[in-house]
């Protein structure tokens, strides 16, 4: 989900590390930029900032899950997008099949921004091919005014009561790996007779989900048409600001976390402009754009420094620490479990 430049003329170069300077038109006198990025997650006033500055013209085009923008740049020829935006264990998974080009740390001098703690994860040790964007968790949104039942987990979404009025991401690592944490087991389960008994349990949520939506569940909610939701943080932040029965629950069994992360594809044709579109993005203005319309976990120090009390005090968009202290990433399955997962999402939407 991300990408970095050096520009390499007079004072363009200047202008790749200082986000005001610079020339401000959109005519592309310096190239153009491919990104492929999350649907409602970068802040379009950000990325026309960055074209105004940096006069790189910027096409945008959005997926819903990993698993479609793992499929799109198969189906793509090299080169295709300059940035991309993935998760964890998307970028485990794209590190493992040699298709990420290693970043230039010496045009990322805006790295430091981010915190200790969000970098050098398992998934990409030293940050070789990877910068933390935003993150956050699965979480459960419930309005108030419609269900009396109390819920506080995840098995609680399983319950006959709740039949139909569920909108769930549509992202079978997601609703899977929920159905296994309901169950007390790891969202990365492999063992076959294992993975049949979640099966058994997945299809039992089945009548419970009115809705499939990755992309803005927040708008169900908010209109009332699904009561209860299983989906992204700042979508339950959202939706909270404008319906105020709603109201966010940490499941007990301790929640899906996630971290977004910036990554040039193999074969970028416009890999300095990439670089320099990152960088960009961990500049502490960029990343508070992004996280006051995008209100997700924010790995950024500077940027959180930018934000008031309405961020800080708000735990749907400042996602507790023992919270993501109990909660669990996601890691890529090889080939033969991610087949079982495909026919168990198969199946529930059958």
């Amino acid at each position: 989900m991300k990408k970095f430049i050096s520009i390499v003329t007079g004072m363009t170069v200047v202008c790749t590390f200082f986000i005001g300077c610079g020339n401000t038109s959109k005519t592309a006198e310096n190239g153009e930029l491919n990104i492929f990025i999350w649907t409602e997650y970068v802040s379009d006033a950000a990325i026309e900032e960055f074209e105004e500055t940096y006069g790189i013209k910027v096409n945008v085009s959005t997926y819903s899950s990993n698993e479609d923008m793992l499929s799109k740049l198969k189906s793509e020829s090299a080169g295709a997008y300059d940035v991309i935006l993935p998760s964890d264990y998307a970028v485990e998974y794209l590190i493992a099949q040699g298709s990420l080009e290693e970043l230039d740390k010496d045009a990322l001098p805006n790295l430091t921004n981010i915190a200790d703690e969000y970098l050098d994860e398992a998934y990409d040790p030293g940050n070789v091919y990877s910068v933390p964007y935003e993150g956050g968790v699965a979480c459960i949104a419930v309005n108030t005014s419609k269900i009396d039942k109390e819920i506080t987990s995840y098995a609680d979404l399983f319950d006959e009561s709740l039949e139909g009025q569920l909108v769930v991401l549509d992202d079978y690592r997601a609703v899977i790996g929920i159905t296994e944490r309901a169950m007390g087991l790891s969202m990365n389960e492999t063992d076959a007779d294992t993975l049949a008994d979640v099966e058994e349990k997945l299809l039992t949520l089945k009548n419970n989900i009115k809705l499939y939506d990755s992309d803005s569940p927040k708008s169900a909610l908010i209109s009332g048409d699904c009561s209860v939701g299983m989906v992204w943080s700042a979508e339950v932040a959202l939706s909270m600001e404008e319906n105020p029965d709603i109201e966010i629950v940490y499941p007990t069994e301790g929640a899906y976390v996630f971290l977004d992360n910036w990554c040039v594809p193999k074969g970028a044709k416009n890999y300095d402009n990439a670089m320099a579109f990152i960088n960009y993005m961990l500049s502490d203005t960029a990343a508070q754009m992004n996280l006051e319309e995008f209100p997700y976990l924010c790995p950024n120090t500077e940027a959180l420094k930018l934000m008031g009390d309405d961020y800080y005090s708000d735990e749907a968009k400042n996602v507790p620490s023992e919270v993501i202290a109990s909660g669990e990433f996601l890691k890529y399955l090889d080939t033969d479990t991610l087949a079982i997962y495909d026919e168990m999402w198969t199946k529930l939407k059958e």
